[in-house]
Formats: structure tokens, C-alpha cells, sequence
């Protein structure tokens, strides 16, 4: 069993156990549920196009950061030009948690991505009552029947959808309505990099697609070339968590590759 196979059916568990402790009518009753949402594609044309992310710790790598509060790093990333904030909700591979979205969502104004394996209905209410903009449909994990569903209820909520692919055969997940699209430059099965394949999985998206490279973006190199050929956005999360000050280190980058 991989370990994306491992997190869906820890998810499945997950999933249950939290619609038999809340139901959908008390998520809409939550302080968020109604707030007017941010939308990334908006952002992409003011900011800096990337979506920095906060994250723990991963499966590939352990902990990566477990000393900074998701409200100091991302307040800085905030301000130093992040068109929006990634923030892992999954506990049990990436030590995040639902109070790391509530603890900063009255403290920015960019959007929140919900970064978590969305197999159920259900975790789209949760995603809004927390206070998300936008949601991850990982299409490893999903038919193109279920993205086209859950991308039609994201959108009834007023959330925007990413789609991650990493395969041709995956390009049949994408569908009209999608809002993005994200490149992972990570196999999820194996957890190999390799930004070639990503840029020729790119150059077969529909043109009138934004498109995101995610993960495996190690340096200023990596950044540079996926940006010349042609990506809208960068999910950039491990370069900047694995140091000390995140945000100080985002500051850096920003400041020698947006021109």
C-alpha cells in the first residue's frame, strides 16, 4: 500500500469520525460559514503568484518546522507578497490541524487554501466553516466524476477549486469549471521530483487554464525555469518552512526573483 493509499483510508476514518460528532447544520452555523471569500485568481494578478504554505511535516521528510505558530508565518508571508496561504488541516501525516486556519483567518486578507485529502462531501462544509477560500482536489485520489461534483459544490459555497495532477492519464479529472490547476512536481506515489515531466504536462493543459507548479520547487533555479515556461503560480511550501524565520526567508526569495 503507498502512502497516499494510507492517508485516503486514514481519511475515510477521519471523515466518519467527525460527522458523527458535528453535523452539516451546525458547520453552517459556525462564525465563518457566511464570510465573503477571497478568491486566488484574483490575487495571481496583483501578487506575487505564489502560494506559500505552512506546514509541520510530511511524510517524505518528518518534521520540517514544529517551533513557529501558523499566525507569525503567515502574517509575514502575508506581507512580503504571498497571493495566498496553503495551511495543512491533516493531523496525522502532516501534524496540522483545523485551529491553524482559525487562529489566522481574522488576522490576514489573502485567501486560504485548505490543503487536505477531500474525499467526502462533508469536508467541503468543514473547509467553510473554518473560514477556506479554496480547496485541493488531488485527482490521484478522485474519478473526474467526483471532481466534477465537488467542484460544483465548492463553487456553491463560494469556494474556488485547485485540481493537482501529475499524469497525462489524470488530464481527463480536468473539467470547465475547475479554477485552477496544479502541477505537482512530486509523484505522490513515490515522492520523486521531476519538474521536466511537469512542464510537459503543462504544455497539454487548455489554454485559457491557470496552471500551478507544486512542490519540489528547492531553490531559486527551479523557481526561474518553471516561471519562463510558462506557470502562473508556485505552491511553495518546504522552502521556506525548513528554516528558522519562514517569513524572513520568503522576504529573501521574493526580493532576488519577482521582478
Amino acid at each position: 500500500m503507498s502512502i497516499l493509499d494510507q492517508i485516503i483510508e486514514r481519511k475515510k476514518r477521519e471523515v466518519a469520525d467527525a460527522k458523527s460528532k458535528i453535523s452539516v447544520f451546525q458547520l453552517k452555523d459556525s462564525e465563518f460559514f457566511d464570510r465573503p471569500t477571497f478568491s486566488l485568481k484574483e490575487t495571481f494578478k496583483t501578487k506575487s503568484g505564489i502560494i506559500t504554505e505552512f506546514k509541520r511535516k510530511s511524510p517524505s521528510k518528518g518534521i520540517i518546522n514544529d517551533k513557529v505558530s501558523p499566525l507569525e508565518v503567515v502574517s509575514q508571508y502575508e506581507n512580503f507578497g504571498a497571493s495566498a496561504v496553503s495551511i495543512l488541516t491533516d493531523k496525522d501525516f502532516f501534524g496540522g490541524s483545523f485551529d491553524d486556519i482559525l487562529s489566522v483567518r481574522n488576522h490576514i486578507n489573502i485567501p486560504i487554501l485548505r490543503k487536505d485529502f477531500m474525499i467526502d462531501e462533508y469536508q467541503f462544509y468543514e473547509a467553510k466553516s473554518i473560514g477556506a477560500d479554496i480547496i485541493l482536489l488531488i485527482a490521484a485520489c478522485l474519478s473526474p466524476t467526483q471532481v466534477s461534483e465537488f467542484t460544483e459544490l465548492a463553487h456553491s459555497l463560494n469556494l474556488e477549486v485547485l485540481l493537482e495532477i501529475h499524469s497525462e492519464e489524470e488530464l481527463k479529472h480536468i473539467n470547465k469549471n475547475v479554477d485552477l490547476v496544479g502541477i505537482n512536481n512530486r509523484n505522490l506515489k513515490d515522492f520523486k521530483v521531476d519538474l521536466q515531466h511537469s512542464v510537459d504536462l503543462k504544455n497539454k493543459l487548455p489554454n485559457d487554464i491557470l496552471s500551478v507548479a507544486e512542490s519540489g520547487i528547492y531553490n531559486e533555479e527551479d523557481f526561474r525555469f518553471l516561471k519562463e515556461k510558462g506557470f502562473d503560480g508556485f505552491l511553495m511550501g518546504e522552502y521556506f518552512m525548513k528554516n528558522k524565520n519562514p517569513g524572513e526567508k520568503f522576504e529573501e526569495f521574493v526580493s532576488n526573483v519577482i521582478i
